[in-house]
């Protein structure tokens, strides 16, 4: 069965408001895996990867209030407080893509290519067939089809699944649905309440700035700036705003060497500088607090820390449902729980045959 006509495209404004609060849960899922790889590295050392992965969390930040801002615009409601909101890592991201799963692992080499899986341009492997890409899969009643993905075989059965190869083509979707749907209903669709916009006052960062939406033309910007982000622009190292791609940052850690304007794909021509792999506590990978015996110090440290992380989720829904002034103050908590996070990677885990130290905890209220 040809996947073009047997898999639909988004259709309605409830499966825009269901892909959007999708996309709030895909941009979250990135910040627990560079947040301890950014905790793991011993203070001090590896100042380079340590800006460049600081600057890539505040910019999923920004990625994360652009999309409720888009929610928000067509009348859904940003939950990142829900029980099932944090995933339990090893993980799969949200988009579907079946290939690589995403860790809490320390600053590594393995980790790099990890952050590279996840921030990956929207190119098709050449294994793929010809015209192939990400595509939502809808469940249609007392009918199945099949469609091939990256080797992967998906079922269509009772409710909407998603298959892409990148973030980018997620996004891309998205904005094809609110194509779509803006033709059925025009201006309705952006039927949010304007006062839950969350305006550039309420936030900085170093690259790209907020987004009010508020039609569909913001709506569609906002959602470009977050590919553009992630993956560069037009074949490019940067985005249109000249901002190096996610990618190419995690690229450049890699190699060890900085872009540069005018720099090919693939090919920094910066100066060098120097990736200590060394300067990194053996943490314990894809920790969660059951792996800690209950009243010893680490698992009340880790207790402690989750959550301090779960209230930092509540302040960031609440900013998203009226409150933007909250929004700033908890993007700087997310960087203040590295005081809770050192109490972990600096000791080792307390279970007897374990080498490793502890590691911070996400999601055990999702278990």
């Amino acid at each position: 069965m040809n996947h073009t006509t047997a898999c639909a495209k988004i259709n309605s404004k409830e499966e825009l408001q269901h892909y959007l609060q999708t996309a709030l849960q895909l941009e979250h899922s990135t910040i627990p895996v560079y947040l301890t790889a950014l905790y793991s590295i011993h203070p001090g050392t590896n100042l380079d990867a340590t800006l460049i992965l600081r600057a890539a969390l505040v910019e999923e930040m920004l990625h994360l209030t652009l999309a409720a801002n888009v929610l928000n615009a067509i009348g859904g409601k940003p939950d990142l407080a829900a029980a099932d909101f944090v995933p339990l890592y090893p993980t799969y991201l949200p988009s579907g893509e079946t290939d690589f799963q995403v860790s809490t692992e320390k600053f590594s080499l393995q980790a790099i290519e990890t952050f590279l899986n996840i921030e990956r341009p929207a190119l098709r492997p050449v294994h793929l067939p010809h015209g192939l890409r990400g595509h939502i899969v809808h469940k249609h009643k007392d009918r199945h089809c099949h469609c091939i993905l990256d080797k992967a075989l998906i079922a269509c059965g009772k409710s909407a699944d998603m298959h892409f190869y990148s973030i980018g083509e997620f996004y891309e979707a998205i904005i094809d649905g609110l194509d779509t749907v803006y033709a059925q209903l025009g201006e309705a669709l952006f039927s949010g309440d304007e006062a839950l916009q969350i305006g550039p006052k309420y936030y900085y960062s170093g690259g790209g700035d907020i987004i009010v939406v508020n039609n569909l033309e913001t709506a569609k910007a906002a959602l470009n700036l977050i590919i553009e982000q992630g993956e560069g622009y037009a074949d490019s190292v940067y985005s249109s705003s000249g901002e190096i791609g996610h990618y190419y940052r995690f690229q450049q850690i890699q190699k060890g060497r900085y872009y540069v304007h005018g720099d090919p794909v693939n090919q920094p021509s910066g100066d060098f500088f120097t990736v200590d792999w060394d300067a990194v506590y053996d943490l314990k990978s894809n920790a969660h607090l059951t792996d800690y015996p209950q009243g010893t110090e680490v698992y009340q440290a880790a207790s402690d820390f989750e959550a301090a992380y779960y209230d930092f989720l509540r302040h960031i829904t609440d900013a998203y449902n009226g409150k933007p002034e909250y929004l700033i103050p908890a993007v700087g908590g997310m960087f203040r729980l590295k005081e809770l996070a050192s109490q972990l990677v600096r000791n080792p885990n307390p279970i007897q045959g374990e080498s490793t130290n502890a590691g911070p905890t996400f999601g055990s209220r999702a278990a």
